[in-house]
This record gives structure tokens, sequence and C-alpha cells, in this order.
């Protein structure tokens, strides 16, 4: 039943950076194993960005956004951010955060709470 938020998401240049925020309320972040970013683009399917463990901190990226992308969390705001550098076009979707109490980061339908989602478009 946790309320999950993203916000940060807007109109930027390709090579530009953005930070996305997904707040937490109604239940802490520390109750679940797993906390993830995904996208969607128009027409496409939810695609895994990245993820944090609650347990060790360990963190997790798509290859397609490694080394570009940053994923962190501030357990006193109860929030998890993703830092998002050297944007492409091909970043532009709506980005959701996630949380689970398993650890199946990439995996879509382990997911139990999402956010609405916010919308990043990078142009060319």
């Amino acid at each position: 039943q946790v309320q999950l938020v993203e916000s940060g998401g807007g109109l930027v240049q390709a090579g530009d950076s953005l930070g996305l925020a997904c707040a937490a309320s109604g239940r802490p972040f520390s109750l679940y194993a797993m906390v993830g970013w995904f996208r969607q683009a128009p027409g496409e399917e939810r695609e895994f960005v990245s993820a944090i463990s609650n347990g060790d901190g360990s963190t997790y990226y798509a290859d397609s956004v490694t080394g570009r992308f940053t994923i962190s969390g501030d357990n006193a705001k109860n929030t998890v951010y993703l830092k998002m550098n050297s944007l492409r076009p091909e970043d532009t979707a709506v980005y959701y955060c996630a949380a689970q109490f398993g650890r199946d980061y990439r995996e879509y339908n382990s997911y139990d709470s999402w956010g609405q989602g916010t919308q990043v478009t990078v142009s060319s």
C-alpha cells in the first residue's frame, strides 16, 4: 500500500543531465528488498533501467544506461533518486519508480507497487 510519487522529469537536450526522485509514503522503502526504476516509451513495453538493494545497497543497471545513470537512496527522506547524465534521445520515456519485497529486480512483474511516472524527453 505504499504510495510512490516520481518527480524531476522534463524536456532536455541530448548530452544534458536530469535528476529524478521517487518519494514513498504510507510505507517506508525500508520494508522493501528492492527499489527500481523502469521506463516506457510510447508503444513499447516497460523496460528495466536501474535498481537498488535495501539490504546491502547494491546497485544494478541496464546495459543501455550503465556509466551514465546513478541510482541512490536517502533513508531519512524516504526517497530514491536516479541521476541521469549524458542523456540521449533514446532515453525519452515515462520513468516509473517501483518497489518489491523480492529481489528479482529486472522483472517487471516482480514489482507490486508503482508510481504514476514522470516524463523525460530528450531532444536531438
